[in-house]
Parts: structure tokens; sequence; C-alpha cells
């Protein structure tokens, strides 16, 4: 608990509640801090008084990941971002999950966060960044805005780093199911070297199976769309009774999921991180599935958390205006 007048690591605390549902918002970063369901934790998040470990509930913007030696082409420049990452030696995780959001718009149950991006000698782009958090009978729903609000093309990518748990249930003991049917191989630095297909192997988990002692910290691909262009990750306990789902839609093509094996302490594979990407790790070098967003366009996308029984989210939001050819 923070001391009377001691400001949260996170900042302030923007608590939404609708239908048995709860989540807290925070300034820093303008990410999710917790989710409960009837008063049951869906993610493991982290105190008011704790400083956001292993990016749980961050928003990962302009990229998700890592950029290799931090070094990218992109309009004809070669730049240079901050080393955010010395133990691989690349830039992490994006610019925006350590800043502070701007409350926009608050009501019961939901609340909307905005930050300014400033061009920066690594990435000199403006961007205009909102995010819609709400919950409801559905579950909690993400709606994020981006916006390109200066004179060039930029290019973007982003994602959400929730750490899913199941209720009494360890990480070997849940199930996962994952619609994917490739993964990316990587080296020594967790940088992707190759992709290779999942089916047959290991790595294959489009049909529902128990962790056991799977080791995760992948990337996969080539994801098995629903009939609304989006996807979702299951984990559940193994007699499919409880358990927790993570959409997103279609503007998600990639998802990275993470067994917390290498988390200190007690949060040791304590939960899974199931994280919906735009685009792979080192996009900004390789170009797939990088967004361009050239001056004036708005890119949208939508994911969430709901319990894995209940009713499908129809209506997803779709994506915006922006171009994906990486130029």
């Amino acid at each position: 608990m923070n001391s009377p007048g001691q400001r949260s690591p996170s900042g302030a605390q923007w608590t939404i509640a609708a239908a048995g549902h709860e989540a807290v918002v925070v300034e820093v970063g303008g990410g999710l801090r917790t989710y409960r369901v009837e008063g049951v934790d869906q993610l493991d998040g982290y105190a008011s008084d704790e400083l956001c470990p292993d990016s749980a509930g961050q928003v990962l913007a302009p990229w998700p990941n890592r950029i290799r030696d931090g070094r990218y082409h992109f309009g004809g420049r070669d730049l240079q971002l901050s080393i955010s990452d010395p133990a691989h030696d690349a830039a992490f995780h994006g610019l925006v999950n350590w800043v502070p959001w701007r409350l926009l718009e608050q009501s019961t149950d939901a609340v909307t966060l905005g930050y300014e991006l400033a061009p920066t000698p690594g990435y000199p782009w403006s961007l205009r960044l909102r995010s819609r958090w709400c919950v409801g009978a559905d579950g909690l729903r993400a709606e994020h805005e981006v916006t390109n609000s200066g004179g060039e093309p930029a290019p973007f990518g982003l994602a959400a780093h929730p750490y899913l748990r199941v209720p009494d249930v360890s990480v070997d003991d849940a199930v996962l199911r994952l619609p994917a049917r490739s993964r990316l191989q990587v080296d020594a630095r967790q940088l992707p070297i190759a992709e290779c297909s999942v089916v047959g192997t290991e790595y294959d988990w489009t049909v529902p199976r128990r962790i056991g002692r799977a080791v995760l910290d992948h990337t996969f691909g080539d994801i098995v769309r629903d009939g609304d262009g989006g996807s979702a990750v299951d984990l559940t306990a193994r007699d499919g009774g409880v358990g927790t789902r993570v959409w997103a839609d279609g503007q998600f093509r990639w998802w990275q999921v993470f067994t917390g094996d290498t988390r200190p302490g007690s949060r040791r594979r304590r939960s899974v991180a199931l994280e919906p990407m735009t685009c792979p790790p080192d996009a900004f070098r390789s170009g797939r599935d990088l967004i361009t967003l050239r001056p004036g366009d708005t890119w949208r996308g939508a994911w969430g958390v709901r319990p894995a029984d209940s009713r499908r989210c129809d209506g997803v939001r779709r994506g915006g205006t922006a171009s994906s050819d990486g130029s």
C-alpha cells in the first residue's frame, strides 16, 4: 500500500467496473494493472505500490519486442534507437510504456487515455496515440487508435502484454490452445532468423493440450483466423471448466507466448503472457507486416480478455486506412 501522499510508481489509477468485471488502468504507460471477474484475478498484475514488472499489461508501440542493435533503415535514412535491452543489444518494446498518458474521457465502465509521441533522433516521427479500455458482460476490451500527426510516412507496430492466469491452476497444468501454424526460430539474442511450420512438432498448439514442462518464449504466425477475421488464444483448466480467452481483431497477425521461466522469484512460471502483435520482432529491419502510417493516417485495432466459456464478442472494431508495405 502507498503511504498517504506517496505517488504510485504507475501514476494515477483509474478503476472501471460493470457486470461483475473490474479493471484498473494506469497513467504510466497507459496500460492495464489488474482485471478481475467476480473478484477473481484473470491477470497476473501488480500492486499499486509496485513498479510494473516484466512489461505486465503494457501497450508496446511504435514497435513490439526487439529491434536488432537498435538500428534500421526507413525513408532513406539510417536510424539508431537507444538500446533498452542491453542483455540482447536491442531496442525493446517501443517508446510509450514508461511515459505518463493523459486522461481524455472517463465513465464507470470505460476510460480513454492519450499520449503525444514527439520525434526523437531514433524515431523522428510524431504519433498521436489513444487507448480506450472498457469492461462489461463480454469481458475486457481495449481499442487502440494511432494517428501519424507529422508530415512524413512513419513505421509502426503495436502489441499488448497481458499475463494470464487460470485461477488455482499452475502453468504446468494449464491447457493452451493457440491457432498458429508457424513459429519464428531465434538466435541467442532472441531475434528471429527463420520461420518454420509447427505442424507435427512440440510447438503445435492448434489442438488444446496441457503445457506441462514446455518452455515457451516464442513468436507464432500463420494464424488460423476466426469467421470475423480475428483470432483467439485460450488458457484453461484441464477439465475445461474455467479459463481465460485473449482475442484480437485482424490487425494483429502474430502472437507471442511466454511461460515466464525467466521471471524472478514467485512470478516464475506463475502465469502465461499471451501477446497479440501486429508485426513480428525486428520488423523495422525486416519490413514484415510493418505498418506504414502516412501523414494523417489513423490505424485502429482491438483486443480483449474474457472468461473462456463466455459467448463470443461480436462486432469487433476494424482497422483503419494505413498501408502495411513497410516502405
